[in-house]
């Protein structure tokens, strides 16, 4: 249902969807039966010429059971609430891809006000090599591949957000937070920034281009490495403090705006 409005175009999509349905079936359930119910009492015990108030102390089992009954019927549902998303969350966040298999490709990402920087790993298949290839707000994936990501800030806090992914993962300065995903559909999807970073926070789009192994092989062939690659207005080929290729110096609003097709009023320039 939900991949109708956003693709779903990961490996654990599907259970985040399902997740989110069931709670919405169960949340959805129990909202309409108690205004159902609630309704249904106002107009019950309506004043009417005559009737004199009742007092009820709710202590009578008869009484007792419009509370007793809904609360137990509910600690059920969230028991199961969260079981399920304790299962969830296990898949995604905590069972991390072997990589000592061979089989699982990393790619680094790196968030600055106002703009994305991706180093992914050549031909080779491995990062901090020389044919790393860094990309601006653009991030190249093969579909069926499994990737790890290394995450991290150079400024402030931001969040990395695919949507089509249902991945979204913080950004902290000085720490690289580790997550995984496995593309399952072709095809150019938006990355979001997902937490207030700035006056620029709402121009830093990226893209996301998940590509057949035979498109991404070649696009690799095609793009120089990092250190033979032109030098962007946000990214350059200086190395970060440990020595690793990608970094990139501070932007400004003017340079994300620029980088937008934007100008300084926000309007799209010719």
């Amino acid at each position: 249902m939900i991949d109708k409005y956003v693709p779903s175009a990961s490996t654990f999509a599907p259970d985040i969807d399902n997740l989110i349905l069931v709670i919405l079936a169960i949340v959805g359930f129990w909202f309409l039966l108690a205004e159902f119910v609630f309704f249904g009492l106002i107009l019950k015990f309506k004043e009417e010429p005559g009737r004199r108030a009742k007092y009820v102390s709710g202590e009578k089992p008869e009484e007792k059971k419009w509370v007793s009954i809904p609360h137990y019927a509910t600690l059920v549902f969230d028991v199961l609430i969260v079981v399920m998303a304790v299962k969830v969350w296990h898949t995604v966040k905590i069972e991390m891809p072997d990589e000592a298999k061979g089989k699982v490709a990393t790619v680094r990402v790196i968030a600055q006000q106002w703009a994305w920087t991706f180093v992914h790993p050549g031909l080779d298949g491995k990062l901090d090599t020389e044919d790393d290839i860094a990309t601006v707000d653009e991030l190249h994936v093969q579909e069926g591949q499994t990737y790890v990501f290394e995450l991290t800030s150079r400024d402030v806090l931001h969040s990395f957000s695919v949507p089509v992914f249902r991945l979204k993962q913080d950004a902290i300065p000085g720490r690289i937070v580790k997550g995984w995903f496995k593309p399952t559909m072709t095809g150019q999807y938006d990355i979001q920034c997902t937490e207030i970073c700035g006056i620029g926070h709402g121009i830093m789009p990226a893209r996301i281009l998940i590509e057949t192994p035979e498109r991404h092989e070649a696009w690799m062939k095609a793009t120089p490495p990092t250190k033979s690659a032109p030098v962007d207005l946000i990214a350059t080929e200086q190395p970060l403090e440990d020595g690793k290729v990608g970094a990139l110096q501070p932007a400004t609003p003017d340079t994300a705006l620029a980088r937008n097709g934007l100008n300084d009023e926000g309007e799209t320039t010719p």
